[in-house]
């Protein structure tokens, strides 16, 4: 079934995307929880003059996402964590405190919602990747080093 997404969906897709599933997916998952709407050929339609005023404004949050990218490609960033003896965290670190350390000490505001942290929590010191989606074409690694405190 063909659907289009009405908001970003992980593994799957971009708002305003285009997509084929599994009719089970879209009838019981996506459609009723307001993620997509049927591609009925109207829709499409109003899909594609949409798409085409937007163009403009893409390419330009476009651009402003890989000057981003670019001051966060050769940074580090150090997070500070209250440890235990054996070096475990107490409680742990995730998207939010990233942003936030990323903040501090570069001046980049970055939303949480675009981080991915693999295990999406770190409950052990060590170094650390993390996968930003600046915008669905640009994507950048961040190297972060969590440090007791």
């Amino acid at each position: 079934m063909e659907i289009i997404l009405k908001q970003d969906v992980p593994n799957l897709g971009f708002k305003d995307d285009l997509v084929t599933v599994k009719d089970g997916y879209a009838t019981n998952y996506l459609i009723p929880k307001g993620l997509a709407m049927m591609a009925l050929d109207s829709e499409k339609k109003k899909l594609a003059e949409t798409m085409k005023q937007r163009a403009f404004k893409e390419e330009k949050v476009k651009k402003e996402a890989e000057k981003v990218a670019e001051k966060l490609q050769d940074i580090e960033v150090k997070i500070g964590a209250k440890t235990g003896t054996s070096g475990k965290i107490f409680g742990s670190v995730n998207a939010l405190q990233i942003a936030e350390a990323i903040k501090n000490q570069y001046d980049i505001d970055i939303d949480r919602k675009k981080i991915m942290v693999d295990g999406d929590a770190i409950k052990e010191l060590g170094t650390y990747t993390a996968k930003i989606n600046l915008h669905k074409d640009v994507r950048v690694d961040l190297k972060f080093e969590v440090v007791g405190e």
